[in-house]
């Protein structure tokens, strides 16, 4: 599976589009995919989401986006069966995906490389890495989660 925040949140699956649900769906996604490989607390999520003013039913509520995205991110996964890339880890969830899969992780790679060649041989990484970018990062996802792009890109 590719992710893709380069642009508006976009998810590949062996080049097909992924058809992701909107709204806070689709923002929890993007929270999660900023946070790859690392357990995010249920609680920070029903923050980010929610603010200060979550519903009662924030606990179901949650586990109701977490299910959707699941859905569309495993579309094969039999009933029963432990899901693979949106796993729950003990009191949060973990978005289990390689870092090459995520194309600003891509992108900061092919800048690292330039930057180890002489400078007459960086052209054609650097337009590989510009090649990457689709238009503002997250472009379709609130700009609250925006921002945190920054710290997918920062070294």
């Amino acid at each position: 599976m590719e992710f893709r925040i380069l642009g508006p949140l976009e998810v590949l699956d062996e080049g097909r589009t992924v058809l992701l649900p909107g709204g806070l769906a689709r923002v929890l996604l993007a929270l999660l995919i900023l946070r790859a490989g690392e357990v995010v607390s249920a609680d920070r999520l029903i923050e980010e989401l929610w603010g200060e003013s979550p519903p009662p039913t924030v606990q179901t509520a949650l586990q109701g986006l977490v299910s959707s995205l699941r859905k569309r991110l495993e579309p094969d996964r039999r009933a029963g069966e432990a899901p693979t890339i949106l796993r729950t880890a003990g009191s949060g969830y973990l978005l289990a995906i390689d870092a090459v899969s995520l194309d600003a992780n891509r992108f900061k790679a092919l800048l690292d490389e330039a930057r180890t060649l002489p400078i007459t041989e960086r052209g054609p990484r650097l337009r590989r890495a510009l090649d990457i970018w689709r238009g503002s990062a997250l472009a379709d996802v609130r700009d609250e989660s925006a921002e945190d792009v920054r710290l997918v890109l920062e070294p």
